[in-house]
């Protein structure tokens, strides 16, 4: 009986002595880490590592140095520190800690070999071997960096293997000169519309320009110019007689000139209209009213024909034409 006292009494003066040893290691840590994560050397590492410990430790073997040509262990090292800022300002459950740290390979070659690290950066997730969170697989989580990341994504990451419960939100901090420049380029934008507006709006709200504009778009639309992009059509063809054919067969085919001449048909018949129903009504000359009817008319007459000719050469069984065509 004595032995089996003396023995418990043994076992629950090393627990706490271990106890003691990992609170001391996670308030030194703690300490340095409060502005951003903790810069590791090998025995600091090994140190932060080691067991008894009733913390995470997440710690990034990075290699920065421009001689190693690492240049995603640069670009992410900002977002790391961003990771353990949240982490350290925020508010965390009673009891769960997180260390951050970063190894980089002149400060902790050893380790890089120990490991058998044949790139970087590479992420360790160590979970505590005592405590309320301990886990019993000891050995450590690994994240390898395989392209661009963001702090997002790999905080994401780490919180799916903490234990559940509310955790400190990623928090960027303001981009002051981000807002400055937008608010500079506002003002410059706006100086300008003021400046500017005298000579624009009078454009801007010119009733012609917009008819131009929307007969134009109306114009190309028609024609299918949209189907042209769409289905990749050829400009031409041959015709297998060594010639060009402008005109594909079918309706559900088409060139992308066959396209361009139909526009320029439709063109044509719109201005032709809009001069028969605007332009010659307000001509004073009786005789040269009379003749811009005959012009305008036979002009919208020859094209109308020629347009049902096209339909004809797109397909035979078209019932319709008018003469000249």
């Amino acid at each position: 009986m004595k032995l089996w006292t003396a023995w418990l009494f043994l076992l629950s003066i090393v627990s706490v002595v271990a106890q003691s040893s990992s609170d001391a290691k996670l308030e030194k840590f703690q300490a340095l880490s409060h502005s951003g994560p903790v810069e590791l050397d090998a025995a600091a590492f090994d140190e932060l590592t080691s067991k008894p410990r009733d913390y995470y430790a997440a710690v990034i073997l990075t290699a920065r140095d421009v001689r190693y040509g690492c240049a995603m262990c640069r670009e992410f090292q900002p977002e790391w520190e961003l990771i353990s800022r949240s982490w350290n300002r925020g508010d965390k459950p009673d009891g769960l800690n997180v260390v951050f740290g970063t190894l980089d390979f002149d400060q902790g070659r050893m380790v890089f070999q120990k490991l058998m690290l044949q790139s970087a950066p590479v992420l360790l997730l160590f979970p505590p071997t005592s405590g309320p969170f301990a886990k019993v697989e000891e050995g450590p989580l690994r994240f390898d960096f395989t392209g661009p990341l963001t702090a997002d994504q790999l905080y994401s990451w780490i919180n799916r293997h903490l234990p559940e419960g509310p955790k400190p939100p990623l928090v960027r901090p303001v981009n002051y000169m981000r807002i400055v420049s937008a608010v500079t380029i506002l003002m410059g934008v706006v100086t300008l519309f003021t400046v500017l507006s005298p000579y624009v709006l009078p454009v801007v709200q010119n009733r012609n320009l917009w008819a131009a504009v929307s007969l134009i778009a109306i114009l190309l639309f028609t024609s299918g110019q949209m189907f042209n992009h769409i289905r990749k059509v050829p400009y031409v063809a041959g015709d297998g007689r060594g010639g060009i054919s402008y005109f594909a067969g079918g309706f559900q085919n088409q060139y992308g000139m066959e396209t361009q001449i139909v526009a320029a048909m439709y063109a044509v018949l719109s201005f032709a209209t809009i001069a028969l129903a605007v332009k010659v009504p307000q001509m004073e000359d009786v005789k040269g009213q009379q003749l811009a009817v005959l012009i305008w008319g036979g002009v919208l007459f020859g094209m109308y024909s020629f347009l049902l000719s096209v339909f004809k050469t797109k397909n035979g069984g078209y019932p319709f034409f008018l003469p000249p065509f």
